[in-house]
């Protein structure tokens, strides 16, 4: 073999490692929220008797996450009349015009405004809350986030726990504070699957 051929011959190797060498450049990931296993809770205090948990059984929305790049966003609705105390009756009464006044708003959202993140994970996410057509910035707290492979459904998947607090009487939905609390923590558990 010729020195110009072995030149060619070890150029196309080394361009060849090189290909095999270079970094996958991740791309932003599309998750539709699964709403069988998200479910939104609000607790608060009930009289100082006890903190009761409520929750709002059907939830949609994508979610976007680019963890090489660091950013992603979150884009929800939560059914109001949806709201699950146990006791239909209870769901009735908070559906009223005092509370979430699900005749005139039957739909609660949340629009991320900033995604922030620890090395690959998101740890909180910045974002306007909508409850009865009033919007205010509120930022959850992301406790835990998972990404991997879905064992059954043999996709990506995501899955995460976020929590924060806000006012009731923020959203005109203050009724009977301070007895019971107008301090709510909302907590979260999503799931979603890759588009």
């Amino acid at each position: 073999m010729n020195t110009q051929a072995a030149s060619v011959k070890a150029f196309g190797l080394f361009t060849l490692a090189g290909l095999f060498a270079a970094p996958v450049v991740a791309a932003p990931e599309t998750f539709v929220v699964d709403p069988n296993h998200t479910y939104p809770r609000f607790e608060y205090s009930h009289f100082g008797y006890s903190n009761q948990i409520q929750r709002f059984n059907k939830t949609s929305g994508t979610i976007v996450v680019d963890r090489a790049a660091k950013t992603g966003s979150v884009d929800i609705s939560i059914d109001a009349k949806s709201v699950d105390t146990g006791y239909a009756l209870f769901n009735e009464h908070i559906q009223g015009e005092d509370y979430f006044d699900t005749a005139k708003y039957p739909t609660i959202t949340y629009k991320s405004t900033a995604v922030r993140f620890e090395g690959d994970k998101p740890v909180a996410v910045e974002g306007l809350l909508t409850v009865k057509g009033v919007s205010k910035p509120v930022t959850l707290t992301v406790t835990s986030f998972h990404a991997m492979p879905h064992p059954m459904l043999k996709k990506d998947a995501i899955g995460a726990n976020a929590v924060a607090k806000i006012k009731r009487s923020e959203f005109n939905a203050g009724k009977n504070a301070p007895h019971v609390s107008d301090e709510v923590t909302l907590s979260i558990a999503v799931e979603a699957v890759k588009q």
